[in-house]
């Protein structure tokens, strides 16, 4: 009798020691789970990961706005540049020509408009001699036509002979034919003013159109010469160089690229299943693969894409067949990077980016809602070249509009 309750309590005991074990896993499992839902719900779930991400900046493409022969190149690949340096000088030869021959056209222009100013001071002239002909012949005509009168009554009487009256007669007739020459001329004399006034009415030698016509052509031939130089028009690094010396070049035909890496930006792209809390302005903490984890980026969330990557391809997917698959689709959202951490470690264009998006905030639109405000990016590297082909215009049009024209043109306005 003494031997099976203790065979009873033997056999109990493993079955007791498991219930405790399972009991504890099982606690240990929902503790683990409650802990994970619990981290989950207020961490996990306020950031969104991936690792498709990548460094992006702009590449600015060096083309030529003239053909011309490649005499020098002035930076290599990898090499850093400044704005405004010369990358690259073509031959300068026939720019040269094109622009002395400008400068003679612009030259000879400006004292061919003179003489149109100084032709209104003659044809005034020309006009006041006509007018005094006129003058003189209606005077003339008016002693003919009293010495007629006065012979007239006289004939009939014999006081004065017929071909004395005759005579008298003839010159009316003279000084009347000389009075209608002498005011077709000034009619004449008259237009003559008249269509040379309507070349230089309203506008001065300088501002005439012929002289415009003729700066306009030796601004693009200074503009051309200035453009064999082919100048940075912002800092970056070189890459894909492959112009050579020698080579002839035509304009807009690509000769090297000019990579802006102090300015890059993330493009990072989501599943479309994540974007439903991100929001412009989220903060972002970033990695690269080319430094690992120890050296971390932050930046904010500028823009979103306004499609998916597969609808840009250059072979977008044709959805509309039978053997049609469902495939997740990414949408680039552009991540700003902090200019002093950028500085600090510098990044590449192409290069690898794992990307946690704080998606807590939610007061920021999904979509930009306002234009920018100001420029992306400009340069003024070529703003000087405008103003040196119009200080050379003046220069010309100085030298060859003499110091009486002024006067001339006033004298002319004038009369």
């Amino acid at each position: 009798m003494s031997q099976a309750p203790a065979e009873n309590l033997s056999a109990a005991q493993p079955a007791r020691t498991r219930r405790k074990a399972l009991s504890a896993v099982a606690a240990v499992v929902l503790f683990g789970g409650a802990a994970w839902g619990a981290w989950y719900a207020l961490v996990a779930s306020h950031y969104e990961h991936t690792d498709n991400a990548y460094v992006q900046a702009n590449v600015v493409q060096i083309t030529p706005q003239v053909g011309g022969t490649v005499l020098s190149i002035g930076a290599d690949d990898t090499d850093v540049v400044k704005a405004g340096q010369v990358l690259v000088r073509l031959d300068p030869a026939d720019a040269d020509v094109a622009l002395d021959q400008a400068r003679a056209q612009l030259a000879q222009t400006v004292r061919e408009v003179r003489t149109l100013y100084a032709n209104n001071a003659s044809l005034q002239a020309q006009v006041a001699l006509r007018q005094a002909d006129v003058e003189k012949a209606r005077n003339e005509v008016a002693r003919a036509q009293e010495d007629v009168s006065r012979r007239s009554p006289l004939l009939a009487s014999g006081a004065v002979g017929k071909e004395e009256f005759q005579h008298a007669s003839a010159q009316l007739v003279a000084m009347r034919s000389a009075l209608t020459a002498a005011e077709s001329a000034l009619v004449a004399a008259r237009e003559q003013l008249a269509s040379n006034r309507s070349l230089t009415d309203g506008t001065s030698v300088a501002e005439h159109p012929n002289v415009a016509r003729a700066a306009a052509r030796v601004r693009e031939a200074w503009l051309a010469r200035q453009r064999v130089d082919l100048l940075a028009p912002v800092d970056g690094h070189v890459a894909k160089r492959s112009v050579q010396v020698g080579q002839r070049v035509q304009a807009g035909s690509p000769l090297m690229a000019l990579v802006t890496l102090g300015q890059p930006w993330v493009d990072a792209n989501f599943k479309e299943s994540q974007l439903q809390r991100v929001r412009i302005g989220q903060p972002a903490t970033l990695t690269a693969d080319v430094y690992g984890s120890k050296v971390a980026y932050h930046g904010k969330v500028v823009g979103l894409g306004a499609g998916t990557g597969a609808a840009f391809a250059l072979l977008p997917a044709q959805n509309a067949t039978g053997n049609w698959i469902k495939i997740v689709q990414r949408v680039p959202v552009r991540i700003e990077l902090d200019p002093r951490e950028v500085a600090a470690h510098p990044l590449r264009v192409g290069l690898s980016m794992e990307v946690e998006l704080d998606v807590s905030r939610q007061d920021g639109p999904v979509l930009a809602v306002a234009p920018r405000a100001r420029a992306l990016t400009q340069t003024d590297v070529f703003n000087h070249q405008a103003s040196e082909a119009d200080a050379l215009v003046r220069r010309i049009i100085d030298a060859n509009i003499g110091h009486t024209t002024a006067h001339a043109v006033a004298a002319a306005r004038g009369a």
